[in-house]
């Protein structure tokens, strides 16, 4: 496991706003294990965060809180660690801003700053929240309930294969599991794969999936490594892996890669573990 940031040491925090908490990850070192090259990446796409232990002082200094959603595009040089996010957002907890307008600015300006490129940044109030769905799994032919044997633990690219017809569907799993490349801690997910091509075995896919639950990575990498591998091997003129992971710290990752062109702000849909 590699070392960020304040990871593996005695957690220093700090009690008014410090955007030098964040801390930056280079994309292309865990990019260049999968042959993906910055200049020329095989995707589109973005990651979404959600955060949801937001809180500030008012000008009077009371307090506030509310929930973030975060999203950059996946073609930005770097990417935030995600405990080095929950230190910055806690520096704000004691600190005052004038209104929602200054503490959405500020936050916007250094998230964009460490990962490269546009940040788009929205401060939820907890009223929003009223009308709020919440759904059980993602859409798409539900993979989990097939009986398949499980025995490998580590990523296997092989267990991929194909039919020799054409379909277009979408699948999904909530057996998505791997680690941390910082912490070790685990990283439980949510994957759907939407594809046209020739028809993936949906027993082997499943098998392929569970194959990540001892793989260390980080989440972003995990689904970019999913989309490298089933782009190889099974080959479909179109492709889009979404993973939605749990949270963590108060934050959850949701990468989004995909052979077509996106509208950077997609559909946040939030499942029952999130």
């Amino acid at each position: 496991m590699l070392q960020y940031s304040e990871l593996g040491k005695e957690t220093q925090y700090s009690f008014t706003y410090d955007p030098n908490k964040l801390f930056p990850v280079p994309r292309s070192k865990k990019r260049l294990d999968i042959a993906i090259k910055d200049n020329n990446l095989p995707f589109y796409g973005f990651d979404i965060w959600n955060h949801y232990e937001v809180s500030w002082l008012n000008s009077k200094g009371k307090p506030m809180v509310a929930l973030a959603e975060i999203i950059y595009a996946c073609d930005t040089p770097n990417l935030i660690e995600s405990k080095s996010m929950k230190l910055y957002f806690n520096s704000l907890n004691n600190t005052k801003f004038n209104d929602l307008t200054e503490l959405t600015a500020i936050i916007q300006k250094d998230l964009s700053e460490r990962v490269g490129g546009e940040v788009i940044i929205k401060i939820i109030s907890l009223n929003d929240f009223k009308e709020d769905k919440v759904y059980r799994s993602l859409e798409g032919i539900y993979l989990d309930e097939l009986d398949v044997e499980c025995s490998a633990y580590t990523v296997e690219p092989e267990f991929l294969t194909t039919e020799d017809f054409t379909v277009e569907e979408t699948l999904c799993s909530d057996l998505l599991k791997s680690n941390c490349l910082v912490t070790g801690q685990p990283d439980w997910g949510s994957v759907q794969i939407s594809y046209k091509g020739k028809k993936i075995n949906h027993a082997n896919l499943l098998k392929y999936i569970v194959s990540f639950r001892d793989h260390i990575e980080f989440a972003e990498h995990c689904i970019e490594r999913m989309f490298m591998d089933i782009m190889q091997r099974c080959k479909p003129s179109e492709l889009t892996i979404y993973g939605r992971y749990t949270r963590r710290g108060g934050l959850d990752i949701n990468p989004y890669r995909t052979t077509k062109k996106v509208n950077f702000l997609h559909v946040n849909k939030r499942l029952c573990r999130q």
